[in-house]
């Protein structure tokens, strides 16, 4: 079955979109002083949540929060004016999908449910005086849910060079982070005339781990497409993708055999974004264009929150230490970390898929958590699952899929259950915009 792309383009919306994530907000007075001012009065007659982070886990909590007491103040803080999601943005880079199809209104939301939305930048936080501090002042709370999301770690290839840091974010941005990267990444997408474009992925874990191979095979569809001479090269740290590894196997091979070069084992050991040039475990590899993936580590939030872990020597591990059950820090159970943020979780598989799925799951099982809580009940130790649609082929359009389950074993330690659907079909295509509809629906609807 030939599926009609028309039937995901909707008529305009990318140039007002990008417009909306671009433009700033008005510049606060000089002169206020947001560790001293209140962003709003103290919470007084109910419980007040405060979430930093406005993804898919912190637009979730948000609204089943809401929906599980009605009497909580809920209040989102958030740094961009819109949500424009990641997970099937890749489908956008390509044009299946406009911006508009990526992007919700925070204020219409909020007002739909009845909690707060707050554009402002998070500067710090005051745990033990409960507080969060914005770029507008500080507002205090009971529970306090991190929903930071990722960054890059640009440190482990430049060390202090923000120079070559910010120069690779500038031209060949990884747009794992909705911001307006992921335009200048469409714009180079769109206008690659040839030549090499080489992306390198990041060592696990990372964000949505199988996205990086299906932008790999829709840019490579486009060039095959449009019989541009070109090649994607993969340059991936692992010896073989995952998940979904037959999945992408059999794509590479006998969809794109002359348009990608996987190149597996290539753990990066230099990157020179200036010369173009990327020297890795597996050789030297020079491009002409590149999307430059590096190691992700929890947002910037979790580490103002002092919520990242420390291994047995005492270092940070980039990722948030809380209960693998209940989401929450130990040394303060009333500080909750959902998303991509979150640490290790299990001695099997370690990290949950820092996935959109995952964060919605997160927000919907820790609003259950707070709730229980608010009304002096004892929560109980809930899961999430994890499903993942991934689009190798536009001609017919094709996906494949790896699906999740989790559940606790009789020691207590979680167990990952992996089911990867490596045969690509259209029908599945249609299970990927009927999960999306129903996600955006469980967050927006």
């Amino acid at each position: 079955m030939k599926l009609d792309r028309r039937h995901f383009l909707a008529a305009s919306g990318a140039l007002a979109a990008g417009t909306a994530m671009a433009q700033a907000t008005s510049p606060l007075p000089f002169f206020i002083n947001t560790w001293n001012t209140p962003l709003m009065p103290p919470a007084k007659s109910r419980k007040r949540v405060v979430i930093a982070g406005g993804g898919w886990g912190g637009i979730s909590a948000a609204k089943h929060l809401k929906l599980n007491d009605p009497n909580l103040e809920v209040v989102v803080l958030e740094r961009n004016p819109v949500f424009f999601s990641c997970p099937m943005s890749n489908k956008w880079l390509v044009d299946i999908v406009n911006a508009e199809y990526l992007t919700q209104s925070y204020l219409k939301t909020a007002d739909k449910f009845g909690y707060t939305f707050v554009q402002t930048e998070v500067t710090g936080f005051e745990r033990d005086k409960k507080r969060v501090i914005t770029a507008q002042g500080w507002i205090d709370y009971d529970y306090l849910i991190v929903a930071a999301g990722i960054r890059y770690n640009y440190e482990t290839w430049f060390g202090n060079d923000r120079r070559a840091a910010d120069y690779t974010k500038a031209n060949y941005p990884a747009a794992y982070i909705p911001t307006a990267e992921h335009f200048t990444l469409k714009r180079g997408i769109q206008e690659f005339k040839g030549g090499d474009l080489v992306m390198t992925l990041p060592p696990p874990p990372h964000r949505c781990p199988p996205s990086p191979y299906e932008r790999a095979c829709l840019i490579a569809a486009k060039i095959k497409k449009e019989k541009i001479k070109g090649r994607v090269i993969i340059l991936d740290p692992k010896e073989s993708p995952r998940p979904i590894t037959e999945g992408f196997q059999e794509a590479f091979a006998n969809l794109y055999k002359d348009q990608i070069t996987y190149v597996p084992k290539a753990v990066i050991k230099e990157v020179d974004p200036f010369n173009r040039k990327i020297v890795t475990s597996a050789g030297d590899f020079k491009f002409d264009h590149s999307i430059l993936m590096a190691p992700h580590q929890a947002g910037d939030m979790a580490w103002k929150a002092g919520t990242i872990g420390r291994n047995a020597e005492g270092k940070p591990t980039g990722w948030a230490g809380v209960d693998p059950l209940f989401l929450n820090l130990k040394d303060d159970p009333d500080t909750y970390v959902i998303g991509d943020a979150v640490g290790v979780v299990s001695p099997q598989f370690n990290f949950y898929p820092k996935a959109g799925h995952v964060a919605n799951a997160h927000g919907k099982i820790v609003a259950r958590y707070i709730a229980d809580r608010a009304a002096g009940r004892q929560p109980k130790a809930d899961l999430p699952d994890n499903l993942c649609f991934m689009m190798v082929n536009l001609d017919p359009i094709e996906d494949i899929a790896v699906r999740f389950k989790y559940h606790i074993n009789e020691q207590g330690i979680i167990i990952q259950d992996q089911y990867d659907d490596n045969f690509r079909s259209a029908d599945m295509v249609q299970e990927d915009f009927g999960w999306a509809a129903k996600m955006y629906g469980d967050m927006f609807g």
